[in-house]
């Protein structure tokens, strides 16, 4: 018995020690390595790198740090553990750890090569373009996240050249305004193919979401003869998210208090080499119906908009290039008294209106290098593009359809360093049908039909152009372009423009501009707010082409103010003479709106100054102030302000950014300042006013989430439709709109970015 126990003993003792070494090296194998990524700022002081990058040479493991800057693994059987360090903007750290060492502290330090870049892309969300001859404001994608930028309209809200605002207070229309006039003339680029033309103009900035956007470019005045020759008071450019970027997947969520509701994805897919797509899809939605003044009227009508589009590029190894793709939309709204519903037919007692656009846009654009350095190269590009509108407001029928087609074929030859020309052929072709029917209600409350008018067209032009470009070193830059055009409308036009850049020093830059431009008017889709007025309207019967001349200059001058080079002030003025232009005019007759040509001066005066500064890092301060004066003549009442523009209005934009972009806080302010009214108003002009906005994003690895609220101060247009309690009298009004429709929105978002 002594003899089992003392076995019994030794066995116990035997396997504790087992049980202690097996526990001892599951320990050491399963050892977890932790560790911390610090930047070395300029001072000599460490902080923690959110995010950062570290590669386990020897378990060939790609680990991303946290918001604090700490990572860790398990090392398993490995005895070597080799790391090394990196981050956007920042020098790489290679360390490697003892046999005994399981904590790691890894110090990068600011790149000078790539310093710059990193501030730019995180902090300059508006600003200047330092190397375009004409004057370009460049709203970036760190711009467009500043607030909540739902479509193309909601992208100006921190820029004072671009006023943004409704055509109506019934259809939900934007218009924007550059150089104090309509944003019909001003020429839409979507990556320099001209788009928003025609019927597609009066809801086409809401059919840009946001978020398909990498950057828009905004040059004023009469820019390039390249494109065509609608652009009279500038250009803006969009450049959407790339087929080349490195990002399988993007997702942006939003929602309001109001309910409205969007989702925008986007995939960019690097299929091989050569080829390479980015899918874009929208859907969004407003679904309740509000009436926040009481007055019987939806503030904005219920809507439903699906948005899809695909993109192309193809790259051959020796410079070809191939990019095509389309672009297809569907939009339904319902707007009118706050109980019509969709299918409901207007009654002397209901006042409705829906409003339908379908479109689909194809294009083809091909580049071929003519020699190994590309100096030499010839480019095609062909746009389709097929838009419908149906619609009604109360008794007023108006349905369109549009097919639009633009070849432009250039040749473009770099001689040397300093010179560069283009020449180029170019087509534009429209036919729009359209059929306008205006009604009225018999006796009995039957509908009649008073007149049917179909001011459609078939229009064509055919343009051969040249543009030469003069660069002496940094010094200056001369931009001079011809173009001259055949229409089967209105016969030949001739359309000069010349951009000249001149720098004094590096820190003291000119700008100026002369050109001319023309554009054929659409009566009714340029002027759709006039729709929804008890009004009859009276149509020009044979429009003369708008022409006009736009000139003017801009002085920048960069100032060592601040953390960085980059503070600015710039000083710039603008005039647009009219030598023809179509108006609708409400102030003639005060039972029609009438459509004619201006018999005498037409012009706008615009000043503007914008200054931009980094007072320390990370903080930015974007200051502008726009005054316009715009003229007009009238028939019976001789040259007056235009209407329903503001003569001044002031942006202040403040953001804050933590390191890395973990928070930051943006704010802006707007101060709007009067607008003539027309005689029949109660005031001569509007009241000034002011608006705040401001977001707060949180920056999670891959994730952003987003909160903010727009028109903080909750003011709004008092009385926005005049007469509203009876909407088919002479009296009734929606399209004299000067302020703000809605009242305070809050909102919250999230953009999730997959990276490869």
């Amino acid at each position: 018995m002594k003899s089992i126990t003392i076995i019994y003993m030794n066995m116990k003792k035997i396997l504790f020690t087992l049980f202690i070494t097996s526990f001892y090296f599951i320990t050491l194998n399963a050892q977890s390595v932790t560790g911390i990524v610090k930047v070395q700022k300029s001072d000599g002081s460490l902080e923690p790198l959110p995010f950062a990058s570290v590669y386990w040479l020897e378990g060939r493991l790609s680990i991303e740090a946290d918001d604090n800057g700490e990572f860790s693994f398990s090392k398993g059987e490995n005895t070597r553990i080799s790391l090394i360090a990196s981050g956007l903007g920042y020098t790489r750290d290679t360390l490697v750890l003892g046999d005994d060492q399981y904590r790691a502290e890894l110090i990068i330090r600011e790149s000078n090569t790539l310093g710059e870049v990193r501030v730019t892309g995180r902090q300059r969300g508006n600003f200047l373009s330092k190397t375009t001859p004409v004057k370009t404001e460049v709203i970036s994608a760190a711009g467009l996240c500043k607030m909540a930028c739902c479509n193309l309209a909601e992208s100006f809200e921190n820029s004072a050249s671009i006023s943004v605002g409704f055509s109506d207070a019934i259809t939900g229309a934007r218009q924007i305004r550059l150089l104090g006039l309509s944003g019909q003339y001003t020429q839409m680029l979507d990556e320099t193919r001209p788009v928003m033309r025609g019927i597609a103009s009066p809801f086409g900035l809401s059919y840009i979401p946001g978020q398909w956007l990498e950057s828009i470019q905004i040059a004023k005045g009469p820019s390039s003869v390249v494109n065509g020759l609608e652009a009279i008071t500038g250009q803006i450019n969009m450049e959407h998210r790339k087929p080349t970027a490195e990002q399988p997947l993007f997702l942006n969520l939003f929602v309001s208090n109001v309910l409205r509701t969007e989702m925008n994805i986007a995939s960019s897919l690097q299929l091989n080499q050569k080829w390479s797509t980015v899918a874009l899809g929208h859907f969004s939605t407003d679904p309740m119906s509000h009436d926040g003044n009481s007055d019987g009227f939806r503030d904005e009508p219920l809507t439903t908009q699906f948005n899809l589009s695909n993109r192309w590029l193809y790259l051959s190894d020796k410079g070809l290039q191939i990019r095509f793709g389309f672009k297809a939309l569907s939009d339904s709204r319902v707007a009118g008294m706050h109980d019509f519903k969709k299918g409901d037919p207007v009654s002397v007692d209901m006042w409705g209106s829906e409003i339908g656009n379908r479109a689909i846009n194809g294009y083809f654009k091909v580049g071929v290098p003519l020699n190994e350095d590309n100096s030499q190269n010839i480019a095609a590009v062909v746009d389709y593009n097929f838009h419908q509108l149906n619609s009604f407001f109360g008794l007023k029928k108006y349905d369109a359809t549009q097919n639009s087609a633009f070849i432009n074929l250039m040749y473009q030859n770099q001689v040397d360093e300093h010179n560069r020309y283009v020449i180029g052929l170019s087509s534009q072709y429209d036919l729009i049908d359209e059929t306008f029917i205006q009604r009225g209600f018999l006796p009995s409350g039957e509908i009649q039909t008073l007149n049917t008018l179909t001011p459609g067209r078939e229009e064509s032009a055919l343009g051969l152009y040249g543009e030469y470009n003069y660069t002496l070193d940094d010094k200056i830059t001369v931009v001079t372009g011809l173009r001259l055009d055949y229409n089967n409308l209105h016969g030949w036009l001739f359309s000069p423009r010349a951009n000249l850049k001149y720098s004094f020093t590096e820190q003291l830059v000119l700008r100026a501009s002369a050109g001319r431009g023309f554009r054929s008017p659409n009566q009714i889709s340029d002027n759709l707010g006039s729709m929804s007025t008890g009004r009859a309207l009276v149509l020009e019967e044979n429009p003369l082409i708008e022409d006009a001349w736009t000139y003017g200059a801009n002085f920048t001058g960069y100032v060592p103010v601040g953390f960085n080079d980059n503070a600015y002030i710039s000083l710039e003025y603008f005039r647009t003479d009219f030598k023809n232009q179509l108006i609708a005019d409400q102030e003639r007759d005060l039972s029609a709106v009438w459509f004619y040509n201006v018999a005498g001066k037409a012009y706008t005066n615009t000043y503007q100054v914008d200054v931009s500064v980094e007072p320390f890092e990370r903080f930015t301060v974007l200051a502008t102030y726009r005054y316009s004066d715009p003229k007009v003549t009238l028939h019976g009442r001789g040259l007056t302000d235009r209407a329903l523009i503001s003569k001044y209005k002031g942006v202040l934009n403040l953001q804050y950014a933590t390191r890395m972009n973990i928070w930051t806080f943006d704010f802006t302010a707007q101060l709007n300042g009067p607008a003539r009214l027309p005689y029949f108003m109660e005031m001569e002009y509007s009241p000034v006013y002011t608006m705040l906005f401001a977001q707060i994003t949180r920056k999670f690895r891959d994730l952003d989430i987003y909160v903010g609220g727009e028109n903080l101060t909750n003011y709004r247009q008092k009385d926005a439709i005049l007469s509203a309690q009876n909407p088919y009298g002479e009296d009734f009004n929606s399209s004299v709109i000067w302020g703000p429709l809605m009242g305070i929105k809050l909102y919250a978002g999230l953009r999730f970015t997959l990276w490869k």
